[in-house]
């Protein structure tokens, strides 16, 4: 599955006179290799649908087909672990990243063009909150990179990008995603692009 860790998730809720319980206490139950890009895992932690997020209900919003923004209004949080690039991906990876987006189910956030700075070049309309977890990664967007380290965070505001492993370790990452608009300018301008 992973070269790292499991990951650990304990969820909280209410009894029905209001009493604090722990409703589950354990691994994860959606752990998503990708098949279209080798040591590539999503680790699904909890999602929300609104704002502000109802509190009651025991569903786990987690089962289900992976998803990669959040819903509309509403947040996502997952762990991705972000494998070594290779010679073979960086040659030949722009031809796969249809497969790769529709199985993390957005194809449409592929950018990815001839002159891209990286096969994986994407975008999603949301604020994404990114934390290096373990290891290193190299933050891409269209004019510049930076090399991110562990404590290193990313506030990646609905920009064209990718994350590119130069390393020979696996990087992991926390992502929180909060569903997010882009105004009229930037919606125009990036419909030119």
């Amino acid at each position: 599955m992973s070269a790292l860790p499991p990951i650990h998730r304990v969820v909280t809720g209410h009894t029905a006179d209001g009493t604090a319980v722990l409703i589950e206490n354990g691994p994860l139950p959606t752990v998503m290799p990708l098949a279209s890009i080798p040591g590539t895992v999503f680790h699904e932690v909890w999602s929300t649908s609104a704002t502000p997020a109802p509190l009651d209900g025991d569903a786990d919003p987690t089962l289900g087909p992976l998803v990669l923004p959040p819903p509309p209004g509403g947040t996502r949080l997952r762990f991705v672990d972000i494998p070594p690039d290779t010679d073979e991906f960086l040659r030949h990876g722009a031809k796969r990243m249809a497969d790769a987006f529709s199985e993390i189910g957005d194809v449409h956030a592929s950018t990815v063009k001839a002159q891209s700075p990286h096969p994986l070049m994407h975008r999603t309309e949301s604020i994404d909150y990114g934390v290096v977890i373990e290891g290193e990664v190299v933050l891409i967007v269209d004019q510049g990179e930076v090399v991110l380290k562990p404590g290193s965070v990313v506030i990646q505001r609905g920009t064209n990008h990718a994350w590119a492993n130069r390393t020979d370790k696996p990087c992991r990452m926390l992502f929180v995603l909060i569903s997010g608009q882009y105004g009229t300018p930037l919606r125009q301008a990036l419909a030119g692009r």
